[in-house]
């Protein structure tokens, strides 16, 4: 038995090469490199702590929760000269190149019945551009604008890295310069059974899951991400999830609230729809700020509503934050107890091999895996800030095949953008009483990818072409 597999049976985990001398030397090799990647200290003390420790319910931090102040938008009262300061502020962070963009992007279409990376899926209304095309058309547009190449960092899983990475080759990388965009894959962690003991997938394949969105910032550091931005000079990172196409990527107004207040992590918050609403709820807990899961906010507080009819715990994080480049290198190296972002358990069904070394599929949750979620950073970070921002201009998703947040819905509140742009602009155009244009056209962010510069860019055309159905204007 060589040393790898001692040190497995040394903890309780000697499972896991229980059918080793069955396997292939490739079989073999491939089982040894994913028990070596695993952290056994650290699976020690989640095992301790989430598997076997006593799990309180969500009603017991009920008393400690109050709802988080943002700083609202100039229409909902915010003040307007500190609004317009934070977008010069930020425009120059921009022209100076201190800025990146990093989008985790890991997630397969399933829910969408598509096969591939959730970043290849289609989703405007008349080119059908995916996501990705989208957001590189966003990044480019910025970089032009601002006269400075804007790096992108896209975190993939093992599951989708290669095809992530030929689909940006096999289109020229959207017109971005390719050592402009870095690719690297998410960390993964072990499922285990009730006794904590690590699940086999296959007789030579450990039972491994993605390590959430929270382990984004550790690749950031493993995958040497964060050495490459400290040698360009970047020291802000604009961090985004792969499904909204509506997200303002690189936004001045909140790269400069987030410099005046020299914040180590900065955070967006939209007013929730409705109490059901799938999203956290930004909430100070204990003197500090914090996201609390939609699913763990006790339900009395979810349907709490304040004099005016508002509900009280409103403030929902949609994903879209700021961070300060060394607190991610802090934070990612996760160095001590102090700077390591806490895991949570999920109990899922996990196919397993047992000890007869027959595969199961379970009809019940059978194992923990574990994740951890980028928020909760917030309580690590110095000077944290959260800022309004409105739904229709930064936050229209793609999760569900039909219905809310849906392909359906985000095409229609992209058209309902275009068409406000269209209006701004002088354009007389049809739309019913919620917005939305009787016509389909599209505007590329490489034309304008803003209200303002639409208005600019329309009005300096020589020859401005009828706004017809089918239009594309890029």
């Amino acid at each position: 038995m060589n040393e790898l597999q001692n040190r497995f049976e040394s903890r309780g985990q000697g499972q896991v090469f229980q059918f080793f001398h069955e396997l292939s030397s490739a079989e073999q090799e491939q089982l040894s490199a994913q028990a070596a990647d695993i952290d056994l200290d650290e699976l020690d003390r989640l095992v301790d702590s989430l598997v076997k420790g006593k799990v309180e319910g969500n009603d017991s931090i009920a008393d400690e929760l109050s709802p988080a102040d943002f700083t609202p938008l100039p229409a909902n009262g915010g003040d307007a000269a500190l609004w317009t300061e934070a977008k010069e502020t930020g425009e120059e962070a921009l022209r100076a190149g201190r800025v990146a963009a990093f989008t985790v992007a890991g997630g397969q279409g399933t829910r969408l019945g598509y096969d591939g990376p959730k970043g290849t899926f289609p989703v405007t209304p008349v080119l059908k551009k995916t996501l990705f095309q989208v957001f590189a058309e966003k990044i480019l547009a910025a970089g032009n604008h601002y006269g400075k190449s804007i790096p992108w960092f896209l975190m993939t899983s093992i599951s989708n890295h290669e095809a992530t990475v030929s689909f940006f080759r096999e289109n020229n990388f959207f017109g971005l310069k390719e050592e402009d965009v870095s690719f690297f894959s998410q960390g993964l962690m072990p499922a285990v059974d009730s006794e904590g003991k690590i699940l086999l997938d296959e007789k030579g394949s450990i039972a491994l899951s993605p390590d959430g969105h929270g382990g984004s910032l550790r690749a950031l550091v493993r995958s040497g991400a964060i050495s490459k931005m400290e040698e360009r000079g970047i020291d802000i990172v604009s961090y985004f999830q792969v499904d909204n196409p509506l997200v303002r990527c690189l936004d001045p107004e909140f790269i400069g609230f987030h410099i005046l207040r020299n914040s180590e992590l900065s955070s967006k918050a939209l007013p929730k729809a409705y109490p059901e609403e799938k999203v956290g709820v930004f909430c100070e807990q204990n003197g500090q700020a914090v996201v609390v899961e939609y699913s763990d906010l006790p339900e009395r507080l979810s349907q709490e509503r304040d004099d005016a009819g508002e509900l009280t715990f409103r403030g929902g994080s949609i994903a879209i934050h700021l961070f300060d480049r060394d607190f991610v290198k802090k934070l990612g190296s996760g160095d001590s107890e102090e700077t390591r972002l806490p895991f949570h358990k999920a109990n899922k069904k996990v196919p397993f091999v047992d000890t007869d070394g027959q595969r199961n599929e379970p009809a019940e949750p059978n194992a923990c895996k574990f994740e951890m979620f980028v928020f909760d950073a917030l309580p690590f970070a110095k000077n944290p800030v959260i800022i309004e921002t409105g739904r229709a201009d930064d936050f229209s998703p793609v999760k569900n095949a039909e219905g809310v947040d849906s392909p359906a819905t985000s095409k229609d509140d992209q058209l309902r953008q275009f068409a406000r742009w269209a209006v701004a602009a002088g354009i007389e155009i049809e739309t019913d009483e919620t917005g939305l244009p009787s016509i389909t056209f599209e505007i590329s962010p490489v034309f304008a990818d803003t209200c303002e510069r639409f208005v600019e860019k329309w009005q300096a055309l020589n020859t401005k072409p009828p706004l017809t159905d089918g239009l594309v204007l890029s």
